[in-house]
């Protein structure tokens, strides 16, 4: 057993030992890390149903929704049902520092909570555009595409707030006042998408297929309803532990996403908290937005019937 200590009732061990082989970092580097950032984490994490990825020692990496066994009876958790496994998902809600804690103790290192709270999960508090950019592209050329988000947002007649994915990426978040219902989130996340890919079709893309983006950066509209998005000030597996980081859109120009990581950021962030300072509030969707995009065929299930047309083509082919 590594060295251990207790925070907040928590036992916390083998905090020597690395995450990974490429994670450049402890599990202490970790958990210090969470402990510290916490009071501007918790609040995108509380009372949300969680997607932790989780790295154990001898094992690949994984992501896990259903809370284990051995889940302390202090630890909040939620059950919904998932169509998909067609089965029951008991959730962690992560609603404070002792669970922060212990998720942390668990190797926890990613946290995607999901953009509904645990009570109606599918109804959004915020429309999320999340910006992919493709492989060999560098990260100017996904803020290039952040400015046509910010653009496309003002048009609107909304405003949002901008954070690096901790990755490759950038996430535009959209505080929402609730009175659409999800269809209509939806639907007004797919016509932001499209707005801002017809600002310049040049650089962004909606097109869902990979191989029908042509080198452009994604701008996925399918963060809605019961999905996840990274959290705020979460870690990422990647070589360094970079985090996902709040960014002013003024200074996304200047931006090295890799350099915030676990190491790096609570210096950087000098006792702010600009996820919060920099969040608008909670807004209504103009209605233009939502009927336009009810025009806009949902991504996925546009991708499915192009996958089975090209199917379809490829046996008509053979025969």
């Amino acid at each position: 057993m590594g060295a251990a200590e207790q925070r907040d009732g928590v036992d916390l061990t083998n905090l020597d030992q690395p995450l990974t082989a490429e994670a450049g970092a402890t599990k202490r580097d970790l958990v210090d890390y969470l402990d510290g950032v916490a009071d501007r984490m918790l609040p995108g994490l509380a009372g949300r149903p969680l997607t932790v990825l989780r790295a154990l020692r001898g094992r690949a990496p994984f992501m896990q929704k259903n809370a284990p066994k051995y889940t302390p009876d202090w630890v909040r958790t939620t059950t919904i049902w998932a169509d998909a496994s067609h089965r029951e998902v008991r959730y962690p809600l992560c609603d404070d520092r002792r669970t922060l804690l212990w998720l942390a103790n668990q190797r926890a290192i990613e946290y995607h909570p999901a953009l509904g709270l645990a009570d109606d999960v599918y109804r959004a508090t915020h429309l999320v555009l999340d910006l992919d950019p493709p492989a060999d592209a560098g990260f100017d050329a996904v803020v290039a595409v952040a400015h046509l988000v910010h653009r496309a947002l003002a048009d609107s007649g909304l405003a949002g707030a901008v954070k690096t994915s901790g990755a490759k990426g950038i996430h535009v978040f959209v505080p929402i006042d609730g009175t659409s219902p999800p269809d209509d989130v939806a639907a007004a996340t797919r016509a932001l998408a499209v707005r801002t890919e017809a600002l310049d079709p040049a650089l962004a893309t909606t097109k869902y297929v990979l191989d029908e983006r042509d080198g452009k950066v994604f701008v996925d509209s399918t963060r809605s309803g019961g999905n996840t998005v990274a959290a705020a000030y979460t870690p990422r597996l990647r070589p360094g532990l970079p985090v996902s980081f709040p960014v002013d859109w003024a200074d996304l120009d200047d931006v090295d996403p890799a350099a915030m990581t676990v190491h790096t950021a609570l210096d950087a962030l000098a006792g702010k908290d600009p996820w919060r300072e920099s969040m608008p509030g909670p807004q209504r969707l103009p209605d233009d937005l939502i009927d336009q995009g009810r025009t806009i065929p949902v991504a996925r299930v546009a991708a499915m019937h192009e996958g089975k047309r090209r199917a379809r083509a490829r046996r008509e082919q053979s025969g």
